[in-house]
């Protein structure tokens, strides 16, 4: 089913179940739950009925933390996707402005010094750290964090060590959705853009793919299937690659927005119709994905709300630390959506024009 929520979850409610009981947004539901006065009285009721019947209690750790003393958090980035990046810290922001939680950010790219920049983070006093896409898989940050005893949560990675909290979706079942929804659309043959191979769910996401195959009882193609890097550039050449076989697929799937978009840049420079002669789907549902033209069907990661997860997950843990001597490590699964926009439709013709 497409446009409905994946029953994927940590089976405890969250403040985007309340938002979407509600028909509001999470920043509301902030709003009502902090007391604020600028909501509508029948926002607020609202809000306050979704609240009881999901029996949702906000997250008290962030704000007894704050009352005992200055909390710092250091998140570390390092992102191909400017989009993903932006909504990841507009969300872990504004949950730790509302929770007077001190955030560090701090850059930390790949394969340069992660090592050193993880260091300097923990000598500069962090209390604990949030490691988004692809620090959360780094194993030298996590080793270096382990060893000096700071609480770390993970984000959008489901291979962390034991005791690290990690918030997450599903990857692997929202590839295998997209995937059985364009062969439910009738294409035979679906090219795949996976993601960079150091990241976990890069490989969840393929995994998805592959399994939607065999399930449909299709046989799995490797021709079909590009290597690109999450950035732009790399999925305009993985969609040049896909394009050049000498059968084509009638759809490519792409791991991310950024790589969607770039193969829908590629399908009309060789004068392709997106969806009419290709369809388009990628995953995150980043601001890009409804910034180019068709509208991108894509893969909902509510990438804000897992954020301010993140950050209410570490203030638990911090709490818990300090009150009871250790804080145990806990995994939150958020939902996933597919999100039907423009750039798909039943294949009605063979890609005609070859010339670039």
């Amino acid at each position: 089913m497409t446009g409905e929520k994946r029953k994927r979850r940590s089976g405890v409610p969250t403040i985007a179940d309340v938002a979407r009981l509600a028909g509001v947004s999470p920043m509301t539901v902030s709003r009502v739950i902090n007391s604020e006065s600028n909501v509508r009285a029948e926002t607020r009721d609202a809000v306050n009925a979704a609240i009881s019947q999901l029996d949702y209690a906000p997250n008290p750790a962030a704000r007894r933390l704050a009352g005992a003393a200055q909390v710092r958090m250091g998140l570390l980035f390092s992102n191909p996707s400017e989009a993903y990046l932006s909504a990841f810290l507009l969300g872990s922001l504004d949950q730790a402005g509302r929770s007077d939680i001190q955030l560090v950010v701090q850059k930390c790219d790949l394969g340069d010094h992660e090592r050193e920049v993880a260091e300097r983070l923990i000598r500069g006093g962090v209390d604990g750290v949030i490691l988004p896409p692809p620090l959360c898989d780094s194993p030298i940050v996590l080793e270096v964090l382990l060893a000096a005893g700071i609480p770390t949560v993970v984000v959008a990675t489901n291979s962390p060590p034991a005791q690290v909290g990690v918030v997450a979706i599903d990857d692997r079942a929202a590839a295998h959705e997209m995937t059985t929804h364009l062969l439910a659309l009738g294409h035979e043959r679906v090219g795949f853009i996976r993601g960079d191979d150091n990241i976990h769910a890069s490989g969840e996401r393929l995994a998805g793919y592959r399994d939607a195959l065999t399930d449909y009882g299709k046989p799995v193609d490797e021709t079909l299937i590009a290597r690109g890097l999450y950035n732009y550039r790399s999925g305009l050449e993985a969609a040049e690659e896909l394009l050049d076989l000498s059968d084509p697929p009638s759809a490519i799937f792409a791991s991310n927005d950024d790589m969607a978009a770039a193969t829908v840049a590629v399908a009309h420079r060789r004068g392709l119709d997106v969806p009419g002669d290709l369809t388009v789907c990628g995953f995150d549902d980043s601001a890009l994905a409804t910034t180019i033209w068709p509208e991108l069907t894509t893969i909902r990661q509510p990438i804000a709300d897992m954020s301010r997860a993140a950050v209410q997950l570490l203030a638990t843990m911090l709490f818990d630390r300090r009150e009871a001597g250790r804080g145990e490590a806990k995994r939150i699964t958020l939902d996933y959506t597919l999100v039907r926009r423009r750039s798909d439709a039943a294949p009605r013709r063979r890609p005609s024009v070859r010339g670039r």
